[in-house]
C-alpha cells in the first residue's frame, strides 16, 4: 500500500469462509480431532483466499488481523494484555487461554458476552481491574501483515481502537488505565511500522452514540497522542453504524489522515462534513455500501452523496458502511431464489464490486454505473394484511390486570414456588442434523422426517419429566434456526442455501430475507407443541420467536418503515398464539432476545423504536385469555439499557441471560419495581462447563435475596441446541435439585 490511502476499501470481511471452513476447524479443535497446526493451516488458507479475492477484485486498500477464531474484541484484548489473571494462571498454551476465556471451562468461567452495537453478533466483554498489566503483544497483526505481503498484497491492519475498548470493558473506571493503554497501542503502531506498514485502522464505534464530555475528552487525548508519535503508521480511525455527532471535530481536529464515516446508517454524517467546510488533506473513507444489510446499492444516489463528500476533501475513499463480516459470503452461490429478488441482493462479494465500482465512479465519471432497479413487484403486497392492521385498536395491544392474570395462571398450572424450566430448544444431535439434510436432499420424505422429529420430541418429554422439570418444552428439533424456521412459513419471506453468517465464536446463522408483507400461511407450531403436549401431564410450553427478533436477526426490507413490518410479523404471532391457546397450550413463550440489539444508538430516537418494538410483541400476546401464561425471553445484552421497555411487554414471566453477568439484572429489575415473574438464568449454556450444584444454588440465593420466591423461575440463559446431551442432563439435574434445595429453605 502506498502512502495514498486509495480509491475504495472495505472496513472488514467475513471471516468464517464460504463454506464455514473455520467453524467446522474450530470445533474439531475444540473436540480433539485435529491439532493446533491443522487448526492454523485451515485459517491461513481462509484469510489467503480472502486477501487474493479482494485483490482480484481490484480493490485498492485491503485490511488484515480482521480474522479470528472467535471474536476480534478478544483478539485486542489478548493484543493488549489484557488477559485476566484467573486464565493466566490456569498455564494453557496461548491458544488454549484464548479460547477458555472465550467458552470458559471447568476451573473459570468465560467473559462475560454481549451485543456489538446494533447487530446479532456477539462479542466478549474485556474484564480490567487494578491487577490487569496492559502489554503490547503485537504477533498476531505482524503476522498477518506478513502473511499477505509473502502473496505480494499490501494490506492495512485492523484493530479495535482503544477508546471504544474501553468502553466495551467492564471493570473499575476503565478510564482511569487510559493514558497507560495508548502507550501500548504506540508500541504496538511502532512494531507496525517497523515492519514497514503504510496504513492501520482503529476501530472506534462506541462513538457513534451519546457520549460525554469525558469520554470526548478521551477520544481526543488517545489520537492526539498517537498522531503525534514520530514513528507509525498513517492512522485511519474507522467509525460506523450511525452519526458522530460531537465526536466529528474531535476527530476532524487531531492529528491522523483519515476518517470513516458512515453515510448508511449516519445519513447525518454527511450534514456535518459539509458544516465543518474544506477538509484539507484529511482523507475521508466514505461508507457508501450498506455493510449491514444485503440489498443492491442505489449506486446513483451513492454517488450523488460521494461527489458531495468528495467536494470537501482531498482525497475521498468510496469504503462499506462498516465490516461485511455481517452478511453472507457470495451470492452467486444462490441457485433458488426468484429472479426478481435475486437481482435485488448483494451478498459480502458483491459490495466489494460495487465499493470498487463506486470509487472510479467518482474518479472518471458515471458513464457505466447502472439505472435503479424498478418499483418491488406488486405481488409483494398483501392487501389484506394491511386491511387488518389499519383496523387494530389500542385495546389490541391490552391485557387484563396482571395480578388477576397471576391468580387465574397459578389455579390453572398449580405450580410449585422457584418452577423449572427451560428455554426452549434441546441439542440438535449429528442425527437431527442428518435427517433435515436428507429432507432437503430428498432421501426422506417428509412423513419419515416427521417420524423422526416426533421420536426426538419424545425422547426429550422423557428426558425433562424424569429430571424433575416443572413446565416443559418439546425441544425444537425439527427448527433450523429460532427465526429463519419461521421465515420459511410465512408469507413475505425467503431462505437462502448458503447465506451463513458469523453470530459468535463458531455459532452461525442464516437470516432469512424479508422481502414483501408478512403474512402467515398455516399454523406454524401447533402441531408440534401439541403433539408434545398429548405426551405429558405437565404443562409444555409453545414456542415463538418475537416480532423485534424476527426483524433484527432477518434481512428486512428498507422500503417501508421497520414498524410497520414488525406489526405485519406481530399479527401473524397473534395468529398463532391464539391457536396454540385453542389447542390446548397453558403456557406460551414468545422470545425477544433482540429487543436491546435493534435499541437506537443515539437516545433521540430510543423512545419512537421502543414504542414500537413494544407495541408489537404486546399485538401478538395480546389475544390469549387471563389465564394463558405468556413467557419472553432475552439474552445476551445490556438489560438496564431497556429494563422499563422489558416491563412495558407485560409478559407474565420473563427470563434473561444472567449467570455470566453475575445476576446484574436483578438490581436493574429491582430499581424500576419489576413485579411480574422473572427468570434470571443459572447456567452459562454457551459454555461447555457443567455448573456444579452447589454453584447453581448460589446464584438461586443470590436471586431469591432481590425477587421474591413466588415470583422466581428457575432455568438456564438460553436455549439447549449448541449442547450436547450428557452435559445438558448433567447441568439440568444440578438446576433442578438446586432449585429443590432453596425452596426448602
Amino acid at each position: 500500500m502506498s502512502n495514498t490511502f486509495g480509491q475504495s476499501t472495505v472496513l472488514g470481511y467475513p471471516r468464517i469462509g464460504a463454506n464455514r471452513e473455520l467453524k467446522k476447524a474450530v470445533e474439531a479443535y475444540w473436540a480433539g480431532k485435529i491439532g493446533a497446526a491443522e487448526l492454523e493451516n485451515t485459517a491461513a488458507g481462509l484469510r489467503a483466499e480472502v486477501w487474493q479475492q479482494l485483490r482480484n477484485a481490484r480493490l485498492d486498500a485491503i485490511p488484515s488481523n480482521t480474522f479470528s477464531y472467535y471474536d476480534h474484541v478478544l483478539d485486542t484484548a489478548v493484543a493488549v494484555g489484557a488477559i485476566p489473571a484467573r486464565f493466566t494462571r490456569l498455564g494453557f498454551s496461548g491458544l488454549n487461554t484464548y479460547f477458555a476465556m472465550a467458552r470458559g471451562v471447568d476451573a473459570e468461567p468465560a467473559l462475560e458476552l454481549t451485543k456489538w452495537f446494533a447487530t446479532n453478533y456477539h462479542y466478549l466483554v474485556p474484564e480490567i481491574d487494578a491487577d490487569t498489566t496492559f502489554t503490547p503483544d503485537p504477533a498476531k497483526p505482524l503476522a498477518e501483515y506478513a502473511e499477505a505481503k509473502a502473496l505480494g498484497i499490501e494490506t492495512r491492519p485492523v484493530l479495535v481502537g482503544p477508546a471504544t475498548f474501553l468502553l466495551l470493558a467492564k471493570g473499575t473506571d476503565p478510564f482511569a488505565r487510559l493514558d497507560e493503554l495508548v502507550e501500548v497501542y504506540a508500541t504496538i503502531l511502532n512494531c507496525l511500522a517497523d515492519a514497514g506498514v503504510a496504513w492501520v485502522q482503529l476501530d472506534e464505534p462506541a462513538y457513534v452514540a451519546d457520549r460525554t464530555l469525558d469520554e470526548l475528552d478521551a477520544l481526543q487525548r488517545v489520537y492526539t497522542r498517537l498522531g503525534e508519535l514520530e514513528h507509525r503508521p498513517k492512522i485511519f480511525v474507522a467509525t460506523y453504524f450511525g452519526e458522530l455527532g460531537d465526536a466529528l471535530p474531535v476527530l476532524l481536529t487531531a492529528p491522523i489522515e483519515a476518517i470513516g464515516v458512515d453515510l448508511v446508517a449516519g445519513p447525518g454524517n454527511l450534514a456535518r462534513l459539509i458544516a465543518a467546510g474544506p477538509l484539507g488533506n484529511k482523507t475521508i473513507v466514505a461508507g457508501l455500501v450498506d455493510g449491514h444489510n444485503i440489498w443492491r446499492t442505489d449506486l446513483r444516489a451513492a454517488i450523488t452523496t460521494g461527489a458531495a463528500v468528495t467536494a470537501l476533501a482531498d482525497h475521498v475513499a468510496v469504503s462499506t458502511s462498516c465490516s461485511l463480516l455481517h452478511v453472507p459470503v457470495d451470492l452467486s452461490v444462490e441457485t433458488r431464489l426468484a429472479p426478481e429478488l435475486f437481482e435485488r441482493l448483494a451478498f459480502a462479494r458483491q459490495k466489494v464490486d460495487e465499493v470498487v465500482l463506486l470509487g472510479k465512479a467518482l474518479r472518471d465519471g458515471t458513464a457505466h454505473v447502472p439505472a435503479p432497479l424498478p418499483a418491488a413487484p406488486a405481488a409483494w403486497r398483501n392487501d389484506d394484511v394491511r386491511a387488518r392492521l389499519a383496523a387494530l385498536t389500542p385495546a389490541d395491544r391490552q391485557r387484563g390486570d396482571y395480578e388477576q392474570r397471576a391468580t387465574a395462571q397459578q389455579a390453572r398450572l398449580n405450580l410449585p414456588e422457584l418452577p423449572t424450566t427451560t428455554i426452549g430448544s434441546f441439542p440438535q444431535t449429528a442425527e437431527l442434523r442428518k435427517a433435515r439434510a436428507e429432507l432437503r436432499a430428498g432421501t426422506l420424505d417428509a412423513d419419515g422426517y416427521t417420524e423422526r422429529m416426533r421420536s426426538e420430541v419424545e425422547h426429550v418429554i422423557r428426558l425433562q419429566e424424569r429430571l424433575g422439570l416443572d413446565v416443559l418444552v418439546h425441544g425444537e428439533p425439527e427448527r433450523n434456526d429460532m427465526v429463519q424456521y419461521f421465515g420459511e412459513q410465512l408469507d413475505g419471506f425467503a431462505a437462502t442455501d448458503h447465506g451463513w453468517v458469523q453470530s459468535y465464536g463458531s455459532r452461525c446463522v442464516r437470516p432469512p430475507i424479508i422481502y414483501g408483507d408478512v403474512a402467515r400461511k398455516t399454523p406454524m407450531t401447533v402441531p408440534w407443541s401439541t403433539f408434545a403436549q398429548s405426551l405429558t401431564a405437565k404443562p409444555v410450553k409453545g414456542m415463538l420467536t418475537g416480532p423485534v427478533t424476527i426483524l433484527a436477526w432477518s434481512f428486512v426490507r428498507t422500503d417501508q418503515p421497520l414498524a410497520d413490518t414488525a406489526d405485519q410479523v406481530g399479527l401473524a404471532l397473534r395468529d398463532e398464539t391464539t391457536d396454540l391457546q385453542a389447542a390446548g397450550i397453558t403456557v406460551i413463550q414468545v422470545d425477544e432476545p433482540a429487543l436491546r440489539e435493534t435499541l437506537p444508538l443515539r437516545k433521540a430516537a430510543q423512545k419512537a423504536y421502543l414504542d414500537w418494538a413494544v407495541g408489537a410483541f404486546r399485538l401478538a400476546t395480546s389475544g390469549v385469555a387471563d389465564d394463558t401464561q405468556i413467557h419472553t425471553h432475552l439474552c445476551y445484552s445490556e438489560f438496564g439499557e431497556v429494563i422499563t421497555a422489558i416491563d412495558a411487554l407485560d409478559a407474565d414471566v420473563t427470563s434473561i441471560e444472567a449467570s455470566r453477568s453475575k445476576m446484574e439484572v436483578l438490581d436493574d429489575l429491582a430499581a424500576i419495581g419489576y413485579s411480574r415473574g422473572v427468570g434470571p438464568g443459572v447456567w452459562d449454556i454457551h459454555s461447555p462447563r457443567v455448573p456444579s450444584q452447589d454453584e447453581v444454588t448460589e446464584s438461586l440465593r443470590r436471586a431469591v435475596g432481590a425477587v421474591p420466591a413466588r415470583r422466581l423461575w428457575v432455568n438456564p440463559d438460553c436455549g439447549l441446541k449448541t449442547r450436547g446431551y450428557p452435559e445438558t442432563e448433567a447441568s439440568l439435574k444440578h438446576l433442578v435439585a438446586a432449585a429443590a434445595a432453596v425452596r426448602g429453605q
